[in-house]
């Protein structure tokens, strides 16, 4: 795995490690991973660079504890409690990561399209039928794949076949993405090359890291593979080459290292792989970074792109980056719906939702709900009141760091609270098995007020999951709230029952 050099370097590795926020130690207790010695690279000469997420640093300096745990309300900050909440991508995306304890086994179908009629195309069943190195079939076992997720099994036969196919793929967290892109990236080193022929783009310095922490995971029985980060912190001595085998990093670092100080030669690099391209599109600077370190690859480099999205914005990034691509697509929107019993309830206003929520309570059994708001100043009433009514609260909002957004999921997923409050910081990928109602407290819509389908869909797919039936309540007070309703029915052509919040026994049945 990563050369770690002498103890001492090591101890001052670890000692790096241990010296990293809160969020590090989070990632170990969430069974992803160890920041392990080898894994905060040292530089080999000074000693090893410490790692600082300093933006995590910073967040916390400037948020205060605001998760509602236990009925201590949430303080909404001055700044921007009232606004609507807009989830970082970046993010977004992390806490997604490091919450995916196994593999989510994605429903949705995948698309293929093929830009070259002659390329090979088939999926595999089992990974010995991929004929990996036997010391990466080990780790790939040894990391808790038995057979290859759905997005695996299509994507792993063109990543690893010869001559290397380009590829451009949508998938999300928690469906094996990253493990496949990993085990295509060990694959094509050769350890008796002694100079980088990898590079993993990432769009953060946290985001890099979870992408490491695989690698270093996967190829821990290859012992002559060496991997190194590129991310801040990590620095080089002047004139020094770089002869690891795989670079994984942001862009600002790569570049600097590969265009400015010229520590390694782009033009070997034989896999150029651009994770979470749709993040690094909403990150500035970030696009015109990537696209100076591609121009100077070589034309046989092989090109993998992943993205959570396929926006007009992301795909005319993906081919001016990847050449004559295979494409695996999600087919959009096949989330299904079918096993989710969706209502609205007109209210007049905020308290007349209050009481909408505390009847049904009132009448049927709730496991544990999850409850979207716009603000955090909404969030933070609601929890208030719903704290003095006995319920279990706790509230996620944008201003915590993502090490206290795990603090407050980890209580929820294990039952310590019964309702979590969320703006839309929580739209996607949290699978907790026991929630049974999904309420909008404010309906989705973007920032021009229109009605914001896909953010719906992810909302109430929070409900319904393993197969179980679920419960989606839409909270409508206003003319506006209730075109937003009729937009989302019409767009999934799925109905949107009216129910009457003051009957008990029209509450009753849809609890049956």
């Amino acid at each position: 795995m990563a050369d770690s050099a002498a103890e001492s370097t090591s101890a001052s590795a670890a000692t790096a490690a241990a010296a990293a926020t809160n969020w590090v130690q989070k990632t170990e207790d969430q069974e992803i991973s160890n920041l392990v010695d080898g894994l905060v690279l040292a530089n080999k000469d000074k000693g090893a660079g410490e790692v600082k997420p300093e933006a995590a640093g910073k967040q916390a300096d400037q948020t205060t504890q605001a998760a509602v745990v236990n009925g201590t309300a949430l303080e909404p900050t001055a700044a921007g409690s009232e606004e609507i909440e807009t989830v970082n991508p970046a993010d977004a995306s992390l806490l997604m990561k490091i919450i995916r304890k196994g593999l989510v086994e994605s429903k949705l179908d995948l698309e293929v399209q093929r830009k070259d009629p002659s390329s090979p195309l088939h999926s595999v069943k089992s990974f010995e039928a991929l004929h990996l190195k036997p010391e990466l079939l080990q780790g790939v076992y040894a990391m808790g794949f038995n057979a290859p997720s759905k997005i695996q099994e299509t994507a792993l036969p063109t990543l690893l076949a010869d001559p290397p196919q380009n590829m451009i793929a949508q998938s999300q967290s928690g469906t094996g993405k990253t493990a496949a892109f990993v085990l295509a990236m060990l694959s094509r080193v050769d350890p008796r090359k002694p100079y980088p022929q990898v590079i993993c783009l990432s769009p953060t310095y946290e985001l890099a890291i979870q992408t490491g922490e695989v690698a270093a995971k996967m190829a821990k029985f290859c012992k002559e593979i060496k991997l190194r980060f590129a991310v801040r912190g990590e620095e080089l001595p002047k004139g020094k080459k770089i002869t690891d085998h795989i670079i994984i990093g942001t862009p600002g670092k790569l570049m600097d290292w590969g265009i400015k100080f010229r520590a390694f030669d782009l033009r070997k690099i034989s896999v150029f792989v651009l994770d979470e391209a749709d993040v690094m599109i909403a990150t500035q600077g970030h696009q015109d970074q990537c696209i100076r370190i591609h121009k100077q690859l070589s034309s046989s480099c092989q090109m993998m792109f992943f993205s959570a999205t396929y926006e007009k914005e992301v795909m005319e990034f993906a081919e001016y980056i990847v050449p004559n691509p295979i494409i695996i697509r999600l087919a959009r929107e096949q989330e299904s719906l079918d096993n989710i019993k969706q209502y609205y309830v007109k209210c007049k206003n905020q308290d007349e939702k209050y009481q909408a929520i505390s009847n049904i309570y009132g009448v049927i059994t709730v496991g544990q709900a999850i409850i979207f708001c716009h603000t955090r100043k909404t969030a933070g009433w609601l929890s208030g009141k719903m704290t003095q009514d006995g319920h279990s609260v706790a509230v996620l909002s944008g201003e915590l760091t993502v090490e206290q957004r795990l603090a407050v999921l980890d209580r929820f997923r294990a039952g310590l609270e019964k309702v979590l409050i969320t703006t839309n910081v929580l739209s996607r990928g949290i699978d907790v098995e026991q929630v049974t109602i999904v309420v909008n407290f404010d309906l989705p819509m973007d920032q021009s007020g229109r009605a914001d389908c896909e953010t719906y869909l992810h909302r109430i797919g929070r409900t319904g999951r393993f197969g179980k039936n679920g419960i989606a309540i839409n909270l409508v007070d206003s003319e506006h709230s209730m075109e937003i309703c009729r937009t989302i029915e019409a767009h999934f052509q799925k109905k949107i029952q009216l129910l009457d919040a003051e009957n008990s026994d029209e509450i009753e049945k849809i609890g049956s």
